[in-house]
């Protein structure tokens, strides 16, 4: 397997982007002016967009069934997530890759041998949630931009974790940047009222990586033994 795309950066297009290099792929960008809009009326408006935020804090576990392409290869990928914990086995070429963190420390496994997640991982692992759009915090953000990608108008909020790009019609998110990398979320699937990324592409390190989800199970079958 040439390269594994660890769970969280997955999940990222919810808010923390891969820190990768993007390819030229990337929309040209025009027209930068300040929005009327304060940073937490956007992620408000973001969390009213996936189905309101009582119903994402109401989600203590997911099951995430994706499928992703990276240069031709198809990977399958099972997620679970509770909290900052979660667990993820990736399946391509007959191989298998599991990787677990249990809220204080993690491993990734394959072929029998397992190696601790590097310690400077940790600290970001433990900030995790189980719906990662409720990491974003109004606090970090100064102001906001409004910003057209493709002709298309977007409210943007900007810190040192990146650029991240809502569209002003729908309040959703649509692209998140990082240094030069991005990731893309192309469309989204609509489960029990909260509306989950269905199709991403992240762009970066003279790679494109699609990601496509094909189930999305809440509230079920997650426990602190699956983390083990």
């Amino acid at each position: 397997m040439k390269k594994i795309i660890i769970p969280f950066l997955c999940a990222v297009v919810f808010s923390v982007p891969a820190a990768a290099q993007q390819t030229s792929a990337a929309p040209v960008k025009t027209e930068v002016m300040k929005s009327k809009l304060t940073p937490k009326e956007v992620i408000d408006n973001y969390f009213k967009a996936l189905g309101g935020k009582s119903k994402l804090e109401a989600v203590k576990s997911t099951v995430v069934d994706n499928t992703l392409n990276v240069q031709g290869m198809d990977i399958t990928m099972n997620t679970m997530k509770m909290g900052n914990k979660f667990k993820s086995v990736q399946t391509a070429m007959g191989q298998t890759v599991s990787q677990v963190f249990d809220g204080e420390k993690g491993y990734i496994e394959r072929g029998g041998q397992k190696t601790d997640f590097p310690a400077d991982n940790i600290a970001e692992l433990k900030k995790g949630t189980t719906i990662e759009a409720l990491a974003f915090d109004p606090s970090k953000f100064k102001d906001v931009t409004v910003e057209k990608l493709d002709a298309k108008d977007y409210n943007v909020l900007s810190s040192e974790k990146g650029k991240f790009y809502f569209d002003a019609a729908t309040g959703l998110l649509y692209q998140s940047s990082v240094g030069e990398g991005s990731v893309t979320v192309k469309n989204y699937m609509t489960v029990e009222g909260i509306k989950f990324p269905s199709e991403v592409d992240i762009d970066g390190k003279g790679q494109k990586v699609t990601v496509k989800t094909t189930k999305v199970v809440l509230n079920t079958g997650v426990s602190d033994a699956s983390f083990k």
